[in-house]
């Protein structure tokens, strides 16, 4: 399982116009783990670190896991920004259950608990689970120009709302997703158990499309 926060989005300009949009492959997993790692300031290298089989690195993990049919982090719902052939940013969005999904505390890890507490207080809702663009790539409107895609992704669906959720010790990300029109309706404390982050809550933001 794969959780993110949303850092590196850019500000509301328009990506250079040699930037395309495309659909993740299998071989796209190096860049998808190297992005959702950032996204998620470091939680999934710290969780991966868990699941690593015989000589596996955490990277060799996410890759792994990038690389699954199902799942919320899954090649299936990326969509990767490239630039000059290279791979600057990626979107994992997909929808949510029209039902909450009950689950209970003591049997799922800790860290999580939060998470899904907030994402079952938006069902239905087409989720964005992760955004995230390279740091030499930021600042071009590339983060902006994938927020709009997953819009775009949602209508197709038939959704009416868009969510997400970050991390209050990402403001600047915040600030971002409200300028677009995103509201924050929930949060809840932080787990972090082992990990580092300089957050205190994750908050729940939604938009209606």
């Amino acid at each position: 399982m794969e959780r993110a926060a949303h850092k590196g989005a850019a500000r509301p300009r328009h990506p250079h116009p040699v930037t395309s949009f495309v659909r993740a492959t299998k071989s796209d997993a190096d860049a998808m783990a190297q992005l959702i790692n950032i996204a998620g300031e470091g939680l999934p290298v710290y969780l991966w670190q868990d699941m690593a089989e015989g000589s596996e690195t955490v990277f060799d993990v996410g890759r792994r896991r990038a690389q699954r049919e199902e799942g919320g982090f899954s090649y299936r719902n990326t969509t990767l920004a490239v630039h000059h052939g290279e791979t600057v940013a990626a979107l994992v969005d997909y929808a949510q259950p029209d039902q909450p999904e009950p689950f209970d505390p003591a049997d799922i890890p800790a860290i999580f608990v939060p998470i899904l507490e907030l994402e079952n207080l938006a069902p239905g809702s087409w989720y964005i689970n992760v955004l995230a663009v390279f740091p030499a790539h930021r600042d071009q409107g590339i983060g902006s120009a994938l927020l709009a895609r997953a819009e775009a992704n949602a209508r197709h669906a038939g959704k009416k709302t868009v969510s997400l959720i970050a991390s209050d010790g990402n403001p600047d990300a915040i600030r971002l997703y409200q300028r677009q029109g995103f509201v924050a309706c929930a949060q809840r404390p932080m787990v972090k158990e082992g990990w580092e982050n300089r957050g205190q809550n994750w908050v729940l933001l939604i938009k209606e499309i």
